[in-house]
């Protein structure tokens, strides 16, 4: 179930030490290397929230499997084009594919699995997402290294098709085929929401996807994210605004339906009346706000800064890879009890992880300046990861419906996701200001500095978070008694 989840996380970093080489090999421009990631990253971004909620009503095995054929063609399409356009195409399908597939591993997990079964699923979930984006730059490296230009850009693609293979072969051996029955309408589960009735004549066949809705949604996610990753000029200004207005639309419309039939919209609003999953996902959108920008700011400093090669770039991110694979499943299998604190821990530990990076990118100028002691501030940002992702996706779909289980986690993701180009194109465009006038040195020494303050917002919300969980376990306890 995760192996597709890692090689579509992996395709995020990985591609980024692979764009040298795509534009040597296939004489790419500076736009058709954007599109490389932009086309991924949009793609995926407007699947998700319409994916999740196609799980929800007509079974999640079948379009796993769908997501994850579709994601093993796609990259076979990536690593054998020819020319910069089929490329991008192929990106586009294959962040379409991974946009499929991810919403419909939170809906699994929902229904597989209970209590401290259900952290330690999204333990491994964690440690697959930490893993996939710190070590996607070193393997990236070995790769090209190791193969040569022209193919190691293509293997980075290819390795895909095998790990799809591979995963398809396990779902149809192990992954219960019960999955791929329909959820039932669930009032039941519905009306545990706030101001949530009974519904009225469900809708039938493809208007129970909500096509308006998939429609504003889609729309909005991509005016909302193309200013900050293809756009970043007062046309992209404009986009955002104009984004922002058709989100409003969006949730009038989703108002409207879940007011007529509650089971009707692609997402009820009313899921956003329940605190813990309000605020932990808040929470987790707010880490990536900061943090995925630290893999891009460092493998620029490593490799133009620094003079180092892909794989010396990569190899100084493994150090958060190997503390998500040590501590993910352990803090999986502690959040029914410690989770909130955690949460809090980890933010904490984000803002002394860039804070460290900051000191240790401010010693490289000095004889006591190391890539080791860079490694060694990336390893606790491993340790915030560790601590933040099961935390956070376990402690914030506690309440969920598992009839909304898809679209809640597609919501979720999908607020990630924009949340990481805001914070990719903040952080990286200050990284090029200054490097421009001051060199790297003071351009990493300030990004990290810039993440660290865009950390303190998730701690501040994970202490609110934390604030309410205790209140809410009081008041069971005052209505116990």
């Amino acid at each position: 179930m995760f192996l597709p989840l890692f090689a579509a996380l992996l395709s995020i970093s990985i591609v980024n030490v692979a764009l040298p080489a795509i534009e040597e090999s296939l004489s790419a421009t500076s736009a058709d290397l954007q599109w490389v990631l932009s086309g991924y990253a949009l793609a995926f971004g407007m699947a998700l929230v319409p994916a999740g909620r196609a799980g929800d009503l007509w079974g999640r095995r079948g379009l796993f499997m769908f997501g994850v054929a579709l994601f093993g063609v796609a990259s076979l399409g990536a690593a054998l084009a020819m020319n910069p356009l089929v490329l991008n195409i192929a990106r586009v399908f294959m962040g379409f594919a991974a946009g499929v597939l991810t919403p419909q591993i939170i809906g699994m997990i929902q229904r597989l699995f209970a209590g401290p079964a259900r952290g330690r699923a999204y333990g491994m979930m964690g440690t697959i997402i930490g893993v996939a984006v710190a070590a996607g730059p070193a393997l990236g490296g070995l790769i090209i290294d190791t193969t040569g230009s022209d193919l190691g850009w293509r293997m980075t693609f290819l390795i895909n098709v095998p790990v799809t293979t591979v995963a398809l072969i396990a779902i149809v051996r192990w992954l219960p085929k019960n999955l791929d029955d329909a959820e039932p309408a669930g009032q039941a589960d519905l009306e545990r929401l706030p101001e949530v009735t009974a519904s009225a004549a469900p809708a039938r066949g493809l208007a129970r996807l909500d096509p308006l809705g998939v429609v504003l949604l889609s729309i909005a996610v991509l005016l909302l994210m193309l200013p900050f990753i293809a756009f970043r000029s007062p046309l992209g200004g404009l986009l955002a605004v104009a984004g922002l207005g058709v989100l409003v639309l969006w949730a009038l419309w989703e108002r409207r339906l879940g007011r007529r039939d509650a089971a009707a919209p692609m997402v009820n609003l009313e899921l956003f009346t329940l605190p813990s999953y309000t605020l932990n996902s808040l929470v987790l959108g707010l880490y990536f706000a900061g943090m995925p920008a630290t893999w891009a700011v460092v493998a620029v400093y490593v490799q133009q800064g620094r003079g180092e090669g892909a794989l010396i770039a990569g190899l100084v991110t493994l150090p958060s890879a190997v503390m998500v694979m040590l501590l993910s499943s352990r803090v999986g299998r502690a959040v029914e009890c410690k989770g909130p604190r955690m949460l809090v821990s980890g933010t904490i530990a984000g803002v002394v992880a860039m804070l460290s990076l900051a000191g240790a990118a401010a010693l490289m100028v000095t004889d006591y300046g190391s890539l080791w002691l860079i490694g060694a501030a990336l390893a606790v940002v491993g340790l915030s990861q560790a601590l933040i992702i099961p935390s956070a996706q376990t402690l914030s779909m506690r309440e969920v419906p598992e009839v909304m289980a898809g679209a809640a986690g597609g919501v979720a993701q999908t607020a990630q996701r924009v949340f990481t180009a805001i914070g990719i194109a903040v952080v990286t465009g200050i990284y090029f200001s200054i490097s421009a006038e001051a060199g790297h040195q003071a351009a990493i020494v300030t990004s990290s500095l810039v993440i660290a303050g865009l950390m303190l917002t998730s701690v501040a919300a994970a202490l609110f978070a934390a604030r309410r969980a205790r209140q809410a376990v009081q008041s069971q306890v005052s209505s116990g008694e």
